[in-house]
């Protein structure tokens, strides 16, 4: 159910000009029953000066009437045919000014895993314009230097289920029209859980000549046979060496 413009200050203008339940004036403006109550105390929106839902065109007398003769009544906002597809406005969304400077980051994040997206896509999901995401592509922005590629969804700027959904309907378009994906830009396209479940790819060729790796436990396929020695080789002399050299020195 729509709820109405400024809704806390409605509650306090309810609260102080009608004798309509907490609990009628909570569904009414989606607080809490205790948040109603505690405006009643003026423990809740102290200061907060009261909004008119008649003179705003929000509320009919007849229908604060009926509320207030009948507890279990539910006010109804007045339909207003000004606001008919508000909603569902269209156009690059509102970015709050504290986390602006870190729109271009999340830009060059898109731009980098995700270049299926088209430029339309991201303006829609961070609330941006077509020339800045066109400049960081090309790589022209004038502090390109300084950023770094930082997840939306971990700025604030969207949430996961709107960056899915997205990457989604870029998949769908690209199946559509044929084009042939690598498996990078598959596991780009698909969803976590369908990315955990394909197969790995190989990083490294094992068929190119030259890069076979040698391991300390492989056995060489061909051994040289080595002569035995014995270790009472090394002890014993030939026989006669040693003789024949006294033998020699004891002649004239």
């Amino acid at each position: 159910m729509a709820k109405p413009l400024m809704a806390k200050a409605t509650a306090v203008w309810l609260v102080d000009n009608t004798t309509i339940s907490f609990k009628q004036i909570a569904d009414f403006v989606g607080m809490h029953e205790l948040e109603v109550q505690g405006i009643a105390d003026g423990d809740v929106a102290a200061g907060v000066k009261g909004f008119d839902p008649i003179a705003n065109n929000q509320l009919t007398q007849d229908e604060i009437d009926t509320a207030q003769n009948n507890p279990l009544y539910k006010l109804k906002l007045k339909f207003n045919p000004a606001a008919s597809g508000e909603e569902k406005r269209r156009g690059p969304r509102y970015t709050p000014l504290s986390k602006r400077q870190d729109r271009p980051n999340s830009i060059l994040w898109l731009v980098k895993f995700h270049p299926e997206l088209s430029d339309g896509q991201i303006a829609k999901l961070v609330g941006t314009t077509k020339p800045t995401i066109q400049s960081i592509r090309e790589r022209t922005h004038w502090n390109i230097s300084n950023m770094q590629p930082i997840d939306p969804v971990a700025l604030g700027l969207c949430k996961q289920s709107e960056l899915d959904a997205i990457v989604q309907k870029a998949a769908a378009k690209k199946a559509a029209e044929g084009g042939v994906m690598s498996d990078d830009e598959r596991r780009k396209l698909v969803s976590t859980e369908q990315s955990l479940e394909m197969d790995a790819a190989p990083k490294i060729p094992t068929a190119i000549e030259g890069l076979e790796t040698f391991s300390l436990s492989d056995e060489p396929s061909e051994e040289k046979e080595e002569p035995i020695v014995d270790a009472d080789s090394f002890f014993n002399l030939p026989k006669g060496g040693a003789e024949d050299e006294d033998e020699d020195e004891t002649r004239p």
